[in-house]
């Protein structure tokens, strides 16, 4: 296996505390103690690395189309993959697909006035992701902890069964004190819409086969990309999400990094440069 392109998930995978590239996770002790963690260049490093080896480099993620477009510019990617799979970019942004899955022709988004009704369903447990939910071409972005498979119920039966809720990992307990658990971000958005079929299409359209692709990630979402690349890396915090060790076994390809976000995305793309760097003998 020789890597010719990884997959990478941005918030709580390549860029940690703060959204920061240069701080590694806090150990227990000294989050106690208020620290928000240690600065390292071993991320740096690791993109250099990518880079100079020629690896092509996607950000797959929930953010929208400008803000990745612009974090492609900073770190250099090749292309993107937004909105959890709703739109592929490449050529710097200025090609793009958005790819509608199940999305009925009639609709250019998901109606305004299901949102409520959603949101009304949940009192107190699913709420908008503000003020992140601005600005969207086709999902619909929401924080809180419900249980999904009961929420696409509840979609089927209000009559919007090409709907689905999908897990995009946990944010920080200030988003919503009162809930009494870490919020989970989720996305709505419709079946067949998805970041492993986003990485398929993306593959196909640019010639590489799966094998010789790898994707990292921290999330129930970003786990469905393992069925579509050669390898699946999971930064340690992945573990933290109540449904990750319910879903590896499914997977033969997943190898669960040993250190969180920053650290772990760090030993996941030196795997990748690695390949290049050792041919096969014989």
């Amino acid at each position: 296996m020789s890597v010719r392109v990884v997959y990478t998930d941005l918030d709580g995978t390549m860029v940690g505390p703060k959204g920061s590239f240069f701080l590694a996770e806090a150990s227990p002790d000294d989050a106690l103690r208020g620290s928000p963690g240690t600065l390292t260049l071993a991320a740096a490093q690791a993109l250099l690395d990518l880079h100079t080896a020629g690896i092509v480099l996607v950000l797959v993620s929930g953010r929208t189309r400008p803000q990745l477009v612009e974090a492609a510019a900073i770190f250099g990617a090749d292309g993107f993959i937004g909105e959890l799979g709703a739109i592929v970019g490449w050529d710097q942004g200025r090609q793009s697909e958005i790819l509608r899955g199940a999305m009925p022709e009639r609709f250019s988004q998901v109606p305004e006035d299901l949102l409520h009704e959603l949101i009304a369903a949940h009192p107190g447990r699913l709420e908008l992701h503000t003020p992140w939910h601005t600005g969207r071409e086709l999902d619909v972005m929401f924080r809180g902890k419900v249980d999904i498979a009961a929420t696409d119920a509840w979609l089927r039966a209000a009559g919007y069964g090409w709907l689905s809720l999908r897990d995009n990992g946990l944010i920080a307990p200030a988003h919503m004190p009162d809930l009494g658990v870490n919020p989970h971000v989720y996305h709505l958005v419709p079946d067949g819409v998805g970041k492993g079929e986003a990485v398929a299409w993306d593959l196909k359209r640019r010639g590489i086969d799966p094998s010789d692709a790898i994707a990292i990630g921290d999330s129930a979402s970003d786990l469905s990309m393992a069925s579509h690349v050669g390898q699946m890396h999971l930064v340690a915090n992945a573990l933290r999400h109540p449904d990750i060790a319910g879903l590896l076994p499914a997977y033969d390809n997943v190898v669960v990094e040993k250190e969180p976000v920053t650290l772990g995305w760090a030993s996941a793309v030196r795997a990748a440069v690695a390949t290049w760097q050792s041919p096969p003998i014989g």
